[in-house]
């Protein structure tokens, strides 16, 4: 599972897909965002703007990622 150390109190789930180089681009993000393929929580989300706070995981194709504060 990869972390992202948090900066500030938030990131975006654009920016953490692409931070973890789980995505090429912000805007290959916002395409798996929209389409349905990620998830927050177990959660379905398509929201590209979603922050994200310590201790939410984020899934897409068999990867996660964990939000440490």
């Amino acid at each position: 599972m990869e972390e992202i150390k948090l900066k500030d109190s938030f990131i975006k789930l654009g920016q953490a897909l692409k931070a973890v180089g789980f995505t090429e681009s912000g805007a290959e993000a916002k395409e798996v965002i929209q389409e349905g393929l990620v998830k927050v929580n177990n959660e379905v989300c398509t929201q590209r703007g979603k922050k994200l706070t310590d201790g939410d995981i984020v899934s897409f194709r068999g990867k996660e990622i964990k939000i440490v504060g």
